[in-house]
């Protein structure tokens, strides 16, 4: 039942903040173009709702000929001036307004991650994709990159075992504060590549343990 009711509050609240959001999120789109040219919004793929790829929508923050610029420059440089401000701000995530209404998101649930993350998932984390993923989540406000991949994941299971109302309102207002104290809003893509080695050494740890018990047993 709870699912029906968030589905219609997502659905909404989505259309009122992009009536509210509309000149801003024009204003956002001229000045991308006007510092860089090239694609205003950027595309990533993801895994949504049982393991489904959809693309996650958000204003793009780096440059243009970024893939270009990758041996050259850090990833810190490699965002724009108004990328920078963005993300601090958290407004470049306005475009997934689009995926909740389109019924890809939430506007709670856990992160959309890439799916190279999936590949090394045990059965238990594999339930992180049970659910629709959110704007903002649980393992957000509990810490966002401060925290490692691990406690991200069981965050993200333990806002799945007790879902429901009173949990989302709670972590709405945590996001307000916590996109307004501006701590550790962003991870690298060293920072990703590192979390997935920490998965894939983690599931064959697990693996040769269960070998392990195996030929004892």
């Amino acid at each position: 039942m709870y699912a029906i009711i968030k589905r219609v509050a997502d659905i909404i609240l989505s259309v009122i903040l992009l009536i509210i959001f509309a000149i801003p999120m024009v204003i956002i789109a001229i000045a991308i173009k006007l510092e860089d040219g090239n694609e205003i919004i950027y595309k990533s793929r993801r895994m949504g709702k049982g393991i489904k790829e959809f693309n996650v929508y958000k204003f793009r923050t780096m440059k243009a000929n970024r893939e270009e610029l990758k041996s050259n420059l850090t990833h810190e440089q490699m965002v724009t001036k108004i990328g920078k401000f963005l993300r601090k701000t958290s407004l470049d995530e306005l475009p997934q307004l689009f995926n909740i209404i389109k019924g890809e998101m939430s506007f709670i649930g856990p992160r959309p991650w890439i799916p190279e993350y999936y590949e090394f998932f045990t059965e238990e984390q594999m339930k992180r994709a049970s659910v629709k993923p959110g704007i903002s989540g649980l393992a957000q406000v509990k810490g966002r990159n401060g925290i490692n991949i691990f406690e991200k994941i069981n965050y993200d299971l333990e806002y799945i075992e007790n879902m429901g109302l009173k949990q989302d309102i709670k972590i709405v207002f945590e996001t307000i504060k916590t996109v307004i104290s501006k701590d550790d809003a962003e991870i690298s893509e060293q920072g990703i590549k590192e979390e997935i080695q920490e998965l894939k050494i983690n599931n064959i740890e697990i693996q040769q343990n269960a070998t392990k018990l195996r030929e004892v047993v």
